[in-house]
């Protein structure tokens, strides 16, 4: 048994690939800090679009605003306020869940001790104050009590990623010793000065601290520490280099919002009695513009930094957070995407379908990563954005220099001599024209000026150029729009074929549809000729179907998309064979047979071809059925009786027939021949087997 052949993979392929893996590889410079800046404007779009307007219910923000300084400045307190000022904001607050606070007090009071111990009685007295520290560069030690709150804080059996501070500046220590837990406050933007990724985890004083939001999400058990990572559930946090990216809300009032004021004074007309805060995460922070605690994040550039911290814990609480897509499936997105492009491109020549991908891909670009997004996936916009531009452009540009090249070739070629259907079906599968043939079933067709040497002497040789332009233009019109292919002119003579390279099943009803419109065309030609002193003329026209070589049957110089075989030379030989019928368009049965029942035609006979073993059944083509005369189609009736008794031998009869179909059109050449058979046959009667086949003379 032969060894199968190897599987080759098509210039074409080729192409498509190396173009794809080109672009991939432009594009993926994408991926690398150098275009990190467009990535993160990218990601601060799909951010102010599609996040939650608004977070989680269960959060307040207590805020420090500049109506509550206005107010207290009118009582004469000025900022720094006196800590014994929020003293009643904790006990209005004793009932909530946990109260973080986002302000520092790492420094005595300036007011004096008895202003700390007054707000440290009021932090203990509430028994759930999270405090801030802050982890710095600079050396500081801290004392017995600051010690023990970091203690207290310190998370174990997961490292934090680096830098390692060397200290973390605590609250005083009255405050220390009263806080039920604290943690840092210190973030660092990304490089562009945008707060997005927030880390959880620090390296200070020699400890892992948590984010100021973590140590209370660890005591509550929302997240916990699993094989040396942290897990919310029973998933690991998606961390992006140990920071989180939380999905801040786009909103201008995200989260439930507080005047400081209502709580300092109760004066028994407030809206947030302490029963109000209860079972909520409060948030004491800076708000007021004056107090420079603003921060630019992915959704707006003037972010409170109590509102940073207040989004960490949302995200932790509901799962509010975004996971970033592995930089390995990025690829594969950005890959698909570059080979949708390049091997459409690469095999449509349509610019209107081109720029249809053009905006389907845009479309898949930008709304499979804000779908992802939506879904709490990160999936970078600009990678697979800059794969679909570096690949359009490499693949249209190639296609324009070189497969563009070809395609205009094509279309320069063949646009004169076949449709445009056709010519698009060439475009799209260019190896159709390659050097070389193939198989096909198509239907031949030769038309051929009856007498054109006799014309062509009685006039002079400008008017003969001029009427043979006229009658080829008129019959290669009929035939291209039918869909057929102009093969080439022979002198007066035309050859075309259906078939190939657009292969359809209503090639012979079209070749016969061309035929008919071909001589009703020359009638106008022929008023056209009148009307100018000119003569009149007949055209000849002969089709066959069946099997042929169609292919680029060239040389390397000269390109010639044709037709060859045996079916070729029997449609010439019929349109020659017109001549002995005085017929206009004959036809062979496999032809009339993949034409249908649709047309109006006559049987003609046997003929014997030279050349040709077997006879064919030859007809003449004389109407479309729908729009025939009604008398037409009697006499065709009349005459179909005629030919079957002559071949049933019934010569006498035949003849009776044939001579009532002359009665009616006494010129109808085939009803003159078989009539001259029949008389002979009743005067010898013939004795072979094939008497009644037509023997001509000539191929």
């Amino acid at each position: 048994m032969p060894a199968p052949a190897p599987r080759t993979v098509s210039a074409k392929s080729l192409r498509i690939v190396l173009l794809s893996l080109a672009a991939l590889l432009l594009a993926s410079l994408t991926l690398t800090p150098l275009f990190s800046s467009f990535e993160l404007k990218s990601y601060d779009l799909l951010s102010r679009l599609l996040n939650p307007d608004r977070g989680g219910s269960d959060i307040v923000i207590v805020q420090v605003d500049q109506p509550s300084l206005d107010a207290l400045a009118a009582e004469g307190v000025t900022w720094p306020w006196p800590r014994q000022v929020y003293a009643p904001v904790f006990e209005r607050l004793a009932q909530a869940d946990a109260v973080f606070v986002d302000i520092l007090f790492t420094e005595p009071s300036s007011y004096g001790e008895e202003d700390d111990q007054l707000l440290a009685a009021a932090v203990a007295r509430a028994g759930n104050v999270i405090l801030p520290v802050f982890a710095t560069a600079n050396r500081r030690e801290n004392d017995a009590a600051g010690q023990a709150f970091l203690d207290r804080m310190t998370v174990n059996g997961v490292p934090a990623p680096a830098p390692a501070l060397p200290s973390a500046i605590t609250p005083i220590a009255p405050l220390a010793r009263g806080a039920h837990g604290g943690g840092n406050v210190m973030i660092k933007p990304d490089r562009d000065g945008v707060y997005r990724r927030l880390p959880l985890l620090f390296q200070a004083a020699g400890r892992t601290l948590p984010h100021f939001v973590l140590g209370h999400l660890l005591e509550r058990r929302v997240v916990s520490v699993r094989e040396g990572r942290l897990v919310r559930g029973t998933a690991p946090l998606p961390l992006d280099g140990g920071a989180l990216l939380p999905r801040f809300p786009r909103g201008p009032q995200p989260y439930r919002a507080v005047s400081i004021q209502e709580l300092i004074r109760d004066d028994g007309r407030s809206a947030y009695p302490a029963s109000w805060f209860k079972g909520k995460k409060v948030f004491l922070g800076l708000t007021a513009a004056g107090l420079y605690d603003l921060k630019p994040t992915a959704v707006s550039a003037v972010t409170s930094g109590v509102q940073v911290h207040a989004a960490t814990l949302d995200a932790l609480l509901h799962g509010a957070f975004l996971q970033r897509v592995p930089d390995a499936l990025s690829i594969v997105f950005m890959a698909a995407i570059a080979a949708a492009a390049c091997a459409f491109i690469l095999t449509h020549t349509s610019i209107a379908a081109n720029l249809a991908l053009l905006a389907g891909l845009l479309l898949a670009s930008l709304g499979v990563p804000a779908l992802l997004f939506s879904q709490g996936f990160y999936l970078p916009l600009i990678p697979p954005l800059a794969a679909l531009a570096v690949a359009f452009a490499a693949a249209s540009t190639y296609s324009y220099a070189t497969e563009g090249r070809e395609r205009r070739f094509v279309r320069r070629a063949f646009s004169q001599y076949m449709d445009e259907t056709v010519v698009a079906h060439l475009l799209k599968h260019p190896d159709l024209i390659k050097p070389g043939g193939q198989r096909r079933r198509v239907t031949v067709f030769f038309a051929d000026i009856a007498g054109f040497t006799t014309i062509a002497e009685q006039f002079p040789p400008e008017e003969t150029a001029l009427m043979l332009h006229d009658v080829l233009n008129a019959v290669s019109e009929e035939v291209i729009g039918h869909e057929g292919v102009i093969d080439k002119y022979i002198g007066d003579c035309v050859m075309a074929f259906w078939g190939a390279p657009l292969a359809r099943p209503d090639v012979g009803r079209n070749a016969c549809r061309a035929a008919l419109a071909a001589q009703t065309a020359l009638e106008r030609v022929n008023a056209s000729f009148k009307n100018r002193g000119l003569g009149t003329i007949s055209l000849r026209i002969g089709l066959h179907t069946g099997d042929a070589i169609v292919g680029n049957l060239g040389s390397d110089r000269l390109f010639d998309y044709t037709v060859v075989g045996d079916t070729v030379n029997l449609a010439s030989r019929l349109e020659s064979a017109n001549k002995f019928f005085a017929t206009r368009i004959m036809l062979s049965e496999a032809t009339l047979r993949e034409a249908g029942d649709g047309f109006l035609a006559r049987e003609l006979g046997l003929i014997a071809v030279k050349g040709k073993e077997l006879p064919v059944r030859i007809h003449e083509l004389l109407a479309e059925r729908d729009g025939a005369p009604v008398e037409l189609a009697a006499w065709v009736a009349l005459y179909g009786r005629a030919v079957d008794a002559f071949h049933h031998r019934e010569w006498q009869a035949a003849a009776a027939l044939f001579e009532e179909a002359l009665s009616q059109r006494p010129q109808d050449g085939p009803a003159l021949f078989y009539l001259d058979w029949c008389r002979r046959c009743l005067e010898t009667p013939p004795l072979t087997d094939d008497w009644n086949v037509i023997h001509m003379k000539e191929k």
